[in-house]
């Protein structure tokens, strides 16, 4: 069976022409298979765009020359002209597309236009690229190293701890209504209270330097416990925030399936379905992989507490495992347990330590 893989690219001129570099990202699934960031001297924005569909596609071929390609970009130009839907006039730009036609079939390739905050990831390695650092993933020449996790726990590099906390119980929880990130934002319970308060002192064991909380009011308040007992003043970050359940949020799932019956089984089918207003799992990851890769880079070797929610570190864990989207179906984590992540930062290698530990809840 074919493989199947997203490459997302993007570029940037500080001038325009001016001082110019390409970001580019190959995915399998949510699995981060290589990363490309370069500058190319002074060029235009759209030269710089079409460099990073170039450096993915090779990248891609490298890794599985026979796969298909989903290409992803905020360019329309790009998308439309390697479409065939518009004309390419500039010259660069059409030595470039020959160029990236000539890599890989192009009939295993589609081209698809995002949202530009959906192509974050790219966007970065251009920034980065710019800022003066020389980004390449060894992933795409000879095989991706999997099995070396030994390795490195035997090696000195230390790793950054993250400690993901799940806030505690609101009204929603013992009846596991939906709770999303909608206008019905529930506080915690008394029971709730009594959680956060016990994690904080199991989390001050662990001596976190930097506290990151989604901004709901149930993280808030279980964030609230945490900096009473540490001392750390969080940073309210969105990116953690719960998966959003639209015209679900609040209601049990026995109301969900008699309301939105096709809508409901469609969501049990595929991580990649949303709820009516709502966003799906695979939407999540492409968050909290940005999130996850902006904690190991800006705390390398730093151990991060962050308070958040059942759907996001349920989506933490299937990222760090390298595990198919639809994994998350299989996770379940309780109201103020600890899950922990280990990020490398030198090369991005993930690890689960411990998942859903609940051994401060009496």
């Amino acid at each position: 069976m074919s493989r199947t893989f997203i490459v997302t690219a993007d570029g940037g001129s500080r001038g325009n022409p001016g001082p110019a570099a390409f970001g580019s990202v190959v995915y399998e699934g949510t699995k981060v298979l290589a990363e490309i960031g370069e500058t190319i001297g002074i060029a235009s924005n759209n030269v710089a765009e079409y460099s990073g569909l170039v450096a993915g596609l090779k990248a891609a071929h490298a890794i599985d020359p026979e796969a298909n390609i989903d290409v992803r970009m905020d360019s329309k130009l790009v998308v439309e002209q390697m479409s065939g839907r518009w004309q390419i006039k500039h010259p660069d730009m059409r030595e470039l597309a020959k160029q990236a036609r000539s890599i890989h079939p192009m009939h295993l390739i589609t081209f698809t236009w995002i949202p530009r905050e959906m192509n974050s990831h790219a966007d970065r390695l251009v920034n980065k690229a710019l800022d003066g650092e020389i980004v390449f993933s060894p992933g795409a020449k000879g095989p991706v190293r999997q099995n070396y996790l030994t390795e490195r726990l035997l090696s000195d590099e230390k790793p950054t701890t993250i400690y993901l906390i799940r806030h505690g119980e609101t009204i929603l929880t013992p009846e596991r209504r939906f709770s999303g990130d909608g206008d019905l934002d529930p506080e915690l319970t008394s029971v709730g209270l009594a959680q956060a308060n016990a994690v904080a002192k199991a989390i001050a064991l662990r001596k976190p330097e930097v506290l990151i909380a989604s901004p709901l009011q149930r993280t808030r308040q279980t964030a609230a416990a945490v900096t009473e007992a540490t001392g750390l003043s969080p940073l309210f970050d969105s990116t953690w925030r719960e998966c959003g359940f639209g015209l679900w949020d609040g209601l049990s799932i026995a109301e969900v399936e008699d309301q939105f019956p096709d809508e409901y089984e469609q969501w049990l089918a595929s991580a990649s379905y949303a709820p009516p207003g709502g966003e799906s799992y695979d939407q999540v990851a492409l968050r909290i992989e940005e999130s996850l890769t902006h904690l190991a880079l800006h705390y390398p070797g730093q151990t991060v507490a962050v308070v958040t929610h059942n759907g996001v570190i349920k989506t933490a864990a299937m990222l760090a495992m390298g595990a198919s989207s639809e994994s998350v179906f299989h996770l379940d984590v309780q109201p103020c347990s600890i899950s922990t992540l280990l990020i490398w930062p030198s090369d991005g290698l993930r690890a689960i330590k411990s998942l859903n530990e609940r051994s401060h809840i009496n």
